[in-house]
């Protein structure tokens, strides 16, 4: 089947990476990918990767690969638009997760809620207003799929402009839980299978997801990992050595989800160190030292920087023809979407879609993260097991500071954007003036991006 795919950020170092190298080792789908990108040698540099992928010798499908200077001409005809993009450089990303520090408050990722999630969704969401307004325009017949954080508001930010078109957001925190779930069951039980052997019953908002049921035919996942705990007091990396945090800032032990397990019952499905990020931080994030204790760490963006900065480097390389690619199929699942929604198959995933009645206990509209089952042209969400009254009111708190925030950046209207940043789990313990403060230092740290669609002066020169 011929398609056409609008990749908006097409000029990615790593997400393009992934998703044209899964492309590459696909059968049953060929067509142009449209590279649009702010920066378009960059976007240039992913298409002359594309046509060095094409002609390798595991490539099962070839694609054409173009670049667009205009969003627009980018998105006519297009089939699928995919949205992975940087609001902002990694001098505000600096803002966003450095800035609170000053004030004892530390992040693990910055980048969905507290205090760096909130101005960042403050710098994103106007973007992706203008995004579904030129989508709704010139491919409104197009699935569009969000990979960029904070994904919750920035999936709502599509419905809300431009609700005719077909929005959903795909996030791969859920996978590596169920990761852990299968190393759990091949410990205690000694069968060995793989993450979609396993069926998860999912339930939350993004990177505050839940597991309220997990089984492999007729054994229970959940009890099977309480034994699994007892065994490994010290934590568990389903993905290498117990202390790879200390090396690896992406690395965990899953000391905190299996905390929250213990506590709440059912299993946070996202890694430690965005649900830290979703309590205040005399829980887990007072301090580096209590991270580690926890075994995990803090996401340095000087350590972002020098990652980019070496991807930059290796698709410069791969480019030019100075380093070789070679095509590897990646965990992710946006190819199998695309083809379960082209007809060429059935997926049963997680998903990032508004509530439609299939979250119990969470108020209609409100995006949520479940299962759903893809099949030809449609999204159909799957039901989920209600949460326990305790962590649907967790789940809740995030819905409604979601929606204020939104509202507050759809309106321009920094007051409210405030009440919003204030209410964050992480910073509650601040003082009053100590938020004030902070608040306006990270807005004018970031003002070149956000005086466009906020009267930052006026707001902080009045009284307040």
């Amino acid at each position: 089947m011929k398609i056409k795919i609008a990749y908006i950020g097409g000029g990615s170092k790593a997400w393009a990476r992934i998703f044209m190298h899964d492309l590459a080792l696909q059968e049953g789908l060929f067509g142009e990918i449209a590279l649009y990108d702010i920066d378009r040698e960059s976007a240039e540099r992913n298409r002359r990767i594309g046509e060095k992928i094409n002609i390798h010798e595991r490539t099962k499908t070839a694609w054409t690969y173009r670049v667009y200077d205009r969003l627009e001409d980018a998105l006519i005809g297009a089939d699928v638009v995919g949205v992975s993009i940087l609001p902002g450089d990694m001098e505000w990303m600096h803002v966003d997760v450095h800035h609170p520090e000053k004030y004892g408050i530390f992040q693990s990722v910055g980048d969905s809620v507290g205090p760096g999630g909130v101005i960042r969704a403050m710098r994103s969401v106007p973007i992706f207003m203008d995004f579904a307004r030129k989508i709704a325009e010139y491919a409104p017949h197009a699935w569009v799929i969000n990979f960029t954080n904070p994904m919750s508001i920035l999936v709502k930010t599509l419905h809300d402009v431009a609700p005719e078109i077909k929005v959903f957001g795909c996030c791969h925190e859920v996978f590596h839980t169920q990761d852990f779930l299968i190393k759990a069951l091949e410990a205690q039980r000694g069968i060995r299978v793989g993450r979609k052997d396993i069926q998860t019953d999912v339930s939350g908002v993004n990177h505050f997801t839940w597991i309220t049921k997990a089984t492999y035919r007729e054994i229970d996942l959940l009890s099977v990992l309480k034994a699994f705990w007892d065994a490994h007091p010290e934590g568990y990396n389903e993905k290498g050595e117990v202390d790879e945090y200390l090396t690896n800032p992406f690395a965990c032990a899953n000391k905190v989800k299996m905390d929250l397990f213990m506590e709440y019952g059912v299993l946070a499905a996202a890694g430690d160190r965005h649900l830290a990020e979703f309590f205040s931080h005399d829980r887990y994030l007072a301090s580096t030292g209590m991270a580690h204790h926890w075994k995990f760490n803090l996401t340095d963006v000087c350590f972002r920087i020098q990652k980019r900065d070496m991807l930059i480097e290796r698709q410069i390389a791969e480019a030019s023809g100075k380093e070789k690619v070679c095509p590897e199929r990646s965990d992710e699942e946006a190819v199998d979407i695309i083809q379960a929604l082209m007809g060429q198959k059935e997926l049963v995933t997680n998903v990032n879609i508004p509530n439609s009645g299939h979250m119990p206990g969470v108020k209609d509209g409100a995006i949520v993260e479940t299962n759903a089952h893809f099949t030809r042209g449609r999204i159909i969400p799957i039901p989920a097991h209600p949460l326990p009254w305790t962590v649907r009111a967790l789940v809740n708190e995030q819905v409604e500071l979601c929606d204020m925030l939104y509202q507050g950046i759809k309106d321009h209207d920094l007051e409210r954007c405030f009440q919003a940043f204030s209410s964050q789990p992480l910073i509650r313990n601040l003082s009053k003036s100590d938020k004030v403060t902070l608040f306006r230092d990270m807005v004018y740290a970031t003002r070149t991006q956000l005086m466009n669609h906020f009267e930052i002066d006026r707001y902080f020169g009045g009284a307040r």
